[in-house]
């Protein structure tokens, strides 16, 4: 098999022969297939392989960093292990010498023929499975344990589609994008703290393993990576998760401004305003009593138009958004929180925050969306 390298006018392809490939892959650890690999490698010199990089095809080659990869990822005779993305089968044929199964899903059909044969030349075929699909369209089977190098771009909602999943799992083993791994590990008060580490920390623990050289890869991505190791926590939190999500979006919209400030928004004020009345807010549902609409020159016909509104924006009256505003930060007041920054709360606190703005019928989820909230809960 030869992999290619080529640069093109319309995007990047790359590769290399795959003599040369198996030779990168040469360590002085044991592995009893690596000399049927390489003598293989001169008798397939007819195949190509084209990589390419916008669709996150990078391949790990360096096989003590795939050991240790497997060996963190603690397999055990009995586990089927999932693997999103496995390529050419660098890390799959590792992980089928410690597995029960692995269930492989990969998009690329040349990659899967690639790694079926690979497999089948190491009699391994029977105990694997391969799903050849989007990951992210797809169902997942039950298993025990994620092992993968996953493909950058849809690190967030891979991760997200795992942590909130319905399939209970003992831990993820993941190599992702070195930034993409240090929001992940950000603690409060932490630069990079953010809302996809607040979201993913509450259900779960993550580790840090270490650090993957961009050289390692090929093709040679722009950027290094990390591993780390995601570990459901043993008790789901007691909390409504759309309206966590929800809440996070608003408190991390600006993370670094108090939440006294983010709250009294004029727009934000009226935005849950809104929401309240849907829940039939102080007893009696709240009329939307004036409509302003922007005319010619983008001005508002009435009071209370802001720029970045839309045209048509039903508000309700001053008097009821001072009143709600007031409320909201009383409760920021009763719970020390009104000179407080996203930033450098943790889970508890924030969980706290929700809990106080719920029992004083602040909600910031519309409970009439019925559409599947996670999409965003990242950003």
């Amino acid at each position: 098999m030869l992999l290619l390298l080529k640069s093109r006018k319309l995007g990047f392809v790359s590769g290399i022969s795959q003599q040369n490939f198996l030779r990168t892959l040469r360590t002085k650890s044991s592995n009893p297939y690596e000399d049927e690999d390489r003598k293989r490698a001169t008798e397939n010199q007819g195949e190509y392989l084209h990589l390419h990089k916008s669709k996150g095809q990078h391949l790990l080659t360096n096989t003590r960093i795939l050991d240790s990869i497997v060996r963190r990822s603690n397999v055990r005779p009995a586990d089927t292990v999932l693997e999103i993305g496995p390529g050419t089968g660098n890390l799959t044929l590792k992980l089928l010498e410690v597995a029960k199964r692995v269930v492989a899903i990969e998009l690329d059909r040349r990659m899967v023929d690639i790694l079926q044969k690979r497999v089948a030349e190491h009699g391994l075929q029977d105990r694997l499975d391969v799903i050849c699909k989007d990951a992210m369209k797809t169902e997942f089977p039950q298993f025990d344990l994620v092992v993968a190098n996953i493909p950058y771009g849809i690190s967030s909602p891979l991760v997200a589609k795992l942590v909130y999943g319905e399939n209970p799992f003992r831990s993820a083993t993941l190599l992702l994008q070195k930034e993409f791994a240090r929001r992940l590990l950000a603690k409060p008060g932490d630069s990079e703290f953010n809302r996809l580490a607040v979201n993913v920390k509450l259900v779960a623990d993550v580790e840090f393993v270490m650090d993957v050289s961009k050289r390692e890869f090929l093709p040679c991505p722009k950027v290094d990576s990390s591993v780390v190791i995601i570990r459901p926590k043993a008790e789901n939190p007691n909390v409504n998760l759309d309206e966590w999500w929800a809440f996070t979006r608003t408190c991390f919209s600006k993370k670094n401004k108090t939440l006294g400030a983010t709250f009294k928004q004029k727009k934000k004020v009226m935005e849950l305003l809104k929401l309240a009345t849907t829940r039939g807010y102080g007893n009696e549902s709240i009329a939307i009593t004036k409509t302003y609409k922007r005319d010619n020159d983008g001005d508002a016909e009435g009071e209370g138009g802001s720029e970045g509104e839309d045209s048509n924006i039903s508000c309700c009256s001053d008097l009821e958004m001072n009143s709600f505003k007031e409320k909201m930060v009383d409760v920021l007041r009763s719970g020390g929180f009104e000179n407080k920054r996203p930033s450098k709360l943790s889970i508890e606190e924030l969980s706290h925050l929700l809990s106080l703005f719920n029992r004083s019928g602040i909600y910031f989820h519309d409970h009439l969306d019925h559409e599947p909230s996670t999409e965003l809960f990242f950003e």
